[in-house]
């Protein structure tokens, strides 16, 4: 028996149990509320998509192909309408998350405006976007489940064969995804992280993603004047999250650890060492130092070090940061990952400064040396120029090959007057399948666009306004939108129905029958799209 039809049955059971009292109760109406209701709290949540991330976790281990993916979406409406296009497009939601980028809720959520992704706006502000996303999600639940139960009873009234129905009403697939959720890079200390880190979990989030950069310092992975903590401080931060999760009852909860030590060439503070071969020495060893041969070249109030023997002055800036050995990025981010998954994170996250493959993969295969289960959640940054980069990248393969490059100037690539070429139509082909390559090549788990839906919204206004206040006028929203969503179809396109008109109008029927006041009336204009 299907969980509906077991709900329908305790339901009656329980009326009948209330002597009468509840004759205006149907059971079955109740048993659908249930069911487009299936997540109480956020706590459910949780623990649901976590368990499917892990099992998710387990397959990619199994076979690389099997990677998952995700967008940025930075307002619940933008989540649920890429859910629903997703079950539309491709059946099931299988291996498909959403992603919280800090970058959009900085630069769209933030009660100051729009602010650079610094760790300047409300930390409040990223449990109530996941609250605010599983809201939307859980309404297209509820949405997708009421036409179902509308066709049921259609069905029942024309003594039509309900079995394919009630298939789909017990086998129905939610619209309910794990979220990743970027923690910045905790908004202040450990415990700071610990707090913030529970309203998210409550929220909903199974996965919480967090950087090593100086919380007070957080700058965008693609921007510069990134600095890095020692490996100590956090690693007090990825136990806070574990505690938060284990505090909530979530055991398998997904922690993400991102290293920005690729671009990050400063350091805040150096770690005390106790031993020359602690976490702290390893960190200490990346220092940009001068040996110190004459105490009378040292100046007042400068740092000075032992180090390997010698007595090391450590290079420091006007602003107090030290700064790293030039080239030393790729063994920091070594570290930091190895470092990280030896101390309690499931992923990884490098940022890079631009998709190459190779580059990804000659750290991962360093890493996998001391972990060989290794995987990464990357970022397919809206950063990167990916024309660009791949139509060089293409450009360099060939000049190997010793192919004629005559034609073409690598600097000028991104021109227009390339874009037919045989080296343009390569990068594409390159950039279509750069997911499958870097996943089976480089480690790569989850693949993720950050902000994608900020440049969607940017460039689909900037169509329509530039129509719409042109000559187009009234044409351009009627072509270029309203004509699509009905050609192509979109359930927005009745926008009422969408923000909930249809299940209140449900309810209002359920709560007082032949009374209710409905508004999906003949006088409804939404009807108009109902040919």
């Amino acid at each position: 028996m299907s969980q509906f039809q077991s709900d329908i049955d305790t339901l009656a059971t329980l009326k009948a149990a209330q002597k009468g009292t509840w004759e205006g109760i149907t059971p079955e109406f109740a048993a659908r509320m249930k069911a487009q209701n299936r997540f109480r709290t956020g706590l459910d949540i949780a623990k649901y998509t976590a368990k499917v991330m892990r099992e998710d976790m387990a397959a990619y281990d199994a076979d690389s192909a099997q990677y998952t993916q995700s967008l940025g979406c930075w307002h619940g409406f933008i989540g649920q309408q890429k859910m629903i296009s997703i079950k539309k497009h491709h059946g099931n939601t299988a291996k498909r998350y959403l992603y919280l980028s800090g970058w959009m809720v900085a630069a769209l959520r933030s009660e100051f405006g729009p602010l650079p992704d610094q760790s300047m706006h409300e930390k409040t502000s990223v449990p109530a976007l996941i609250e605010e996303l599983y809201t939307f999600l859980r309404q297209a639940d509820a949405q997708e489940l009421g036409k179902l139960f509308k066709q049921l009873d259609h069905a029942k009234a024309k003594g039509e064969d309900t079995q394919a129905i009630q298939s789909k009403i017990d086998n129905f697939e939610t619209h309910v995804v794990p979220i990743i959720a970027d923690i910045d890079a905790g908004f202040g200390n450990e415990e700071a992280t610990y707090l913030l880190a529970k309203k998210m979990i409550e929220a909903g989030a199974c996965c919480i993603q967090i950087e090593n950069q100086v919380s007070d310092a957080k700058q965008c992975g693609h921007q510069d004047g990134k600095v890095t903590v020692p490996h100590e401080d956090f690693l007090a931060k990825i136990n806070a999250v574990r505690y938060a999760f284990l505090e909530l009852g979530v055991d398998d909860g997904v922690i993400v650890a991102r290293t920005d030590s690729l671009g990050a060439g400063l350091t805040q503070k150096i770690p005390v060492s106790n031993q020359s071969d602690d976490l702290a020495a390893q960190y200490n060893e990346f220092l940009d130092t001068e040996e110190v041969t004459d105490l009378a070249t040292v100046n007042e109030y400068d740092v000075l070090l032992k180090q390997n023997g010698k007595l090391v002055k450590p290079k420091r800036l006007p602003n107090g940061l030290f700064k790293f050995k030039d080239g030393s990025g790729f063994d920091r981010v070594v570290l930091d990952c190895v470092t990280s998954l030896q101390h309690g994170a499931d992923l990884l996250w490098i940022e890079t400064e631009k998709p190459h493959v190779g580059q990804i993969a000659e750290m991962v295969n360093a890493i996998r040396q001391q972990v060989p289960d290794a995987k990464l959640v990357y970022n397919n940054s809206p950063s990167f120029n990916w024309t660009l980069n791949f139509r060089q990248q293409v450009f360099d393969a060939w000049e190997e090959e010793g192919k004629n490059l005559s034609e073409y100037e690598r600097n000028a690539l991104m021109s227009e007057k390339y874009d037919n070429s045989e080296l343009a139509k390569e990068a594409d082909i390159r950039i279509q399948n750069f997911q499958q390559d870097a996943a089976r090549e480089a480690g790569i788990f989850h693949h993720l666009i950050t902000l994608p839906t900020y440049h969607t919204a940017a460039l689909s206004t900037d169509n329509l306004a530039k129509g719409y206040f042109g000559e187009e006028g009234m044409l351009a929203y009627v072509r270029g939108v309203q004509r699509k969503e009905i050609r192509e179809g979109l359930a927005c396109v009745k926008h009422q129905a969408m923000a909930g008109s249809d299940l209140g109008d449900t309810h209002k029927e359920y709560f007082s029958g032949d009374a209710a006041l409905k508004a999906a009336g003949e006088d409804n204009t939404m009807n108009q799209f109902d040919v």
